[in-house]
């Protein structure tokens, strides 16, 4: 009489007294475990086939020791790269004997589904209490993103100054001048130190002077001067 069960995830061909060779069990060494996915049961010329497992069918077995397989070499190699990975792996192993195959009646194994459910609430519970914790830093967070917001969503392109580029412009911005009427009251040389860390020479005299026209909406007036000005300099 032969049985073919699975078994942590293997289908094996058993019969009784023998021994197997299976993936890590959880059950200690000298207990026994039983298997109810039994697929097929062979009883000379009387087969049963389950759709997929035998209902009431069960296969009994003892685990005798736990071990480590054969050492496996894994390489890995790709041509005209340079790339060699080496990596060996032992494959933990359980060695069980079979003590019976019963066909019908048998009790459902219990399930380690079940005993590791009050652990799986815990898992659950764990990311609630993970976000309340984060909340107050979300919560501190965000006064810095909608000042940021309201810096930017009223902005003026400061780029229109003889003199300012893209650089300049976003460090101002991050200084807290991002319109025309804030660069005109910001005296030149408060302007140079803002923008001391931007590489170039930078004349500032006479950007808070084109910053109020712009303000102002002289854009003419505006224009006729930086034809005259190079770079910001008359």
């Amino acid at each position: 009489m032969y049985a073919i069960v699975e078994i942590a995830g293997h289908q094996f061909k058993v019969e009784k007294d023998q021994k197997v060779f299976v993936n890590r069990l959880a059950t200690e060494e000298g207990q026994k475990v039983s298997f109810d996915n039994v697929l097929l049961i062979a009883d000379g010329s009387n087969i049963t086939v389950g759709a997929p497992a035998i209902g009431g069918a069960q296969v009994s077995a003892k685990v005798l020791k736990h071990l480590k397989g054969d050492k496996v070499i894994v390489f890995k190699k790709k041509r005209r790269k340079g790339y060699r990975v080496k990596n060996g792996h032992r494959q933990s192993l359980s060695e069980i004997v079979i003590e019976s195959i019963v066909a019908s009646g048998a009790k459902p194994a219990a399930k380690a589904e079940k005993k590791a459910a009050p652990k799986k609430e815990t898992k659950k519970a764990t990311p609630k209490v993970e976000a309340k914790a984060a909340a107050p830093k979300a919560e501190k967070a965000a006064p810095k993103k909608a000042a940021a917001k309201k810096a930017t969503g009223k902005a003026d392109d400061l780029k229109k100054v003889e003199g300012i580029g893209p650089k300049i412009a976003s460090t101002l911005v991050e200084a807290g001048i991002s319109t025309f009427a804030e660069l005109a009251k910001t005296d030149a040389a408060k302007i140079s130190e803002i923008i001391a860390g931007v590489r170039g020479n930078h004349v500032t005299d006479t950007w808070p002077a084109q910053a109020k026209l712009a303000a102002d909406g002289k854009w003419d007036e505006l224009k006729k001067w930086q034809d005259e000005l190079d770079g910001g300099k008359a």
